[in-house]
């Protein structure tokens, strides 16, 4: 999972931090309101926390932004504004939750969690299915000829960017930035390694490749290439 954190306190920014990333996930961090709307514009995240009162932009007019444009990215407000007004404006908005601070982090991870899960499955994006392979983004399970596939979170996460965009060659850079982060200094070889590790588990088992390089250009999953 990809998630942006918008959140002006680098205590608590920090804190959320480590423990997404503790939990798996990639985790893009901003302190400014007009920053995390370029972000969420230009980038494709599976939710954002994102803090009420920013500088920049406030969480009000950043959501209120985002559906306006049509970008559908669920939204959990994290704010210590607590009154009952500044919750029903922020469902209405288009929040999809709100949590108030001072929190749990379990909390937290399960209403993330749940709102991600809600959105997938209003996507009709519960699982996707590239000839005998399955991967499931809310149970975090993948399979292949019927046979479950141990991949660390780094492998999950290539072979998810690579099945959301079935068909569609990713240049090396452009995964680097979905797996490692838009401020990843990973080199393109380090791409390289990981797409040949998932290979190991993906293909070499099975008789039909998925995973096909682009010579000069990089990397997509499909059934074939041309």
């Amino acid at each position: 999972m990809r998630v942006l954190v918008a959140e002006d306190e680098p205590k608590t920014r920090r804190y959320l931090a480590q423990g997404l990333r503790e939990e798996g996930m990639s985790v893009e961090l901003t302190e400014d309101g007009s920053d995390a709307l370029v972000l969420l514009r230009e980038h494709s995240f599976d939710a954002v926390i994102l803090d009420v009162m920013l500088p920049g932009a406030d969480g009000w007019t950043i959501v209120k932004t985002l559906r306006a444009e049509g970008i559908k990215t669920p939204v959990l407000f994290l704010t210590a504004r607590d009154q009952v007004e500044d919750r029903v404006r922020g469902f209405e908005l288009g929040g999809d939750d709100y949590l108030v601070k001072p929190f749990a982090f379990a909390e937290l991870l399960a209403r993330l969690r749940n709102v991600i899960r809600r959105s997938a499955v209003t996507q009709n994006d519960t699982s996707l299915r590239i000839e005998d392979l399955t991967v499931d983004p809310l149970r975090h399970h993948v399979e292949r000829g019927g046979r479950a596939l141990q991949l660390t979170a780094k492998e999950y996460a290539l072979l998810l960017v690579l099945a959301r965009n079935r068909g569609r060659v990713l240049s090396r850079t452009l995964i680097a930035e979905s797996v490692w982060g838009l401020c990843s200094d990973v080199q393109t070889n380090v791409v390289d390694v990981l797409v040949r590790r998932l290979r190991g588990k993906l293909d070499a088992p099975f008789d039909s490749p998925l995973v096909h390089t682009i010579r000069g250009v990089g990397y997509l999953l499909d059934s074939h290439a041309e």
